[in-house]
């Protein structure tokens, strides 16, 4: 590796604080204009424009990549074709807490201005703190793992076993490393009582969080990588995998994919 200079960003001194992992299905008939509402308006006001935002990406679950969802039943989304929208945002290390509040009055002023959009659903919408990272050696670091615009994520959400803890997950994943993908392990923060209208998320008190980033062509490499995570996980009696899930990158400015959320 190139010895860097005086700006010592081989020590990172910029560092990924926690996220905001929004996943919402847009109600049938109405996914071209919440998604223009979203990117356009939303995803800006209701976020980017507060301070300490460090990143975000949108990502879409097409009908064909809803297939592979698992387990059945998920008490994330017991319905697989729920769920088509993931919008993640990164927050600095330090100001958490900060764009939290902010993001509480920002939202309500968004509501009293009437710039919301009635016509969807969250479905999992919550504020984790970051755990810690996978990736390969001299790989792309979390905190650009959004600018770094990979073509599919796999959200997975998990809840250890009694008296398993989340270093023996950690230790877990590290032994069997994906080749290609960057992958953040996140922990889930209680919504604060007063969020905004609508906003729900299941999740129970232990459960973890991970967005495995792929470069590869995620439907030729799925069985191979993903498909058998859950029962290998089972397997090794670490707990259970309540939500592995597929989605490919929106195209910003467009509403590619809109037209094919679901099979009928």
């Amino acid at each position: 590796m190139q010895e860097l200079g005086s700006g010592k960003t081989a020590e990172r001194p910029v560092r990924l604080g926690g996220a905001l992992v929004t996943l919402v299905e847009p109600h049938r008939g109405h996914e071209v204009a919440y998604n223009r509402w979203y990117e356009r308006d939303h995803s800006l006001a209701g976020c980017m424009i507060g301070a300490w935002t460090i990143g975000m990406a949108r990502f879409v679950a097409t009908a064909d990549l809803k297939k592979l969802r698992y387990p059945v039943g998920s008490p994330v989304a017991p319905d697989p074709e729920v769920g088509s929208y993931l919008a993640l945002y990164w927050v600095l290390a330090g100001k958490f807490g900060e764009w939290m509040r902010w993001g509480s009055e920002q939202v309500k002023w968004l509501h009293e201005a009437d710039r919301m959009f009635d016509e969807r659903d969250h479905v999992h919408t919550l504020m984790y703190k970051f755990r810690t990272e996978f990736e390969e050696p001299d790989g792309v670091p979390v905190e650009l793992a959004l600018e770094h615009r990979s073509p599919y994520l796999v959200l997975v959400i998990g809840e250890p076993a009694e008296g398993t803890t989340l270093d023996d997950v950690d230790a877990w994943f590290r032994s069997r490393p994906l080749p290609g993908v960057v992958g953040a392990e996140l922990t889930a923060i209680p919504l604060p009582g007063d969020a905004a209208k609508g906003v729900r998320a299941d999740s129970a008190e232990n459960r973890f969080c991970q967005l495995w980033f792929v470069d590869d062509d995620l439907p030729q490499v799925w069985d191979e990588r993903f498909a058998g995570l859950g029962e290998e996980f089972a397997a090794a009696g670490l707990g259970e995998l309540v939500y592995v899930s597929p989605f490919r990158a929106t195209v910003p400015g467009t509403d590619t994919y809109a037209d094919q959320l679901w099979n009928d």
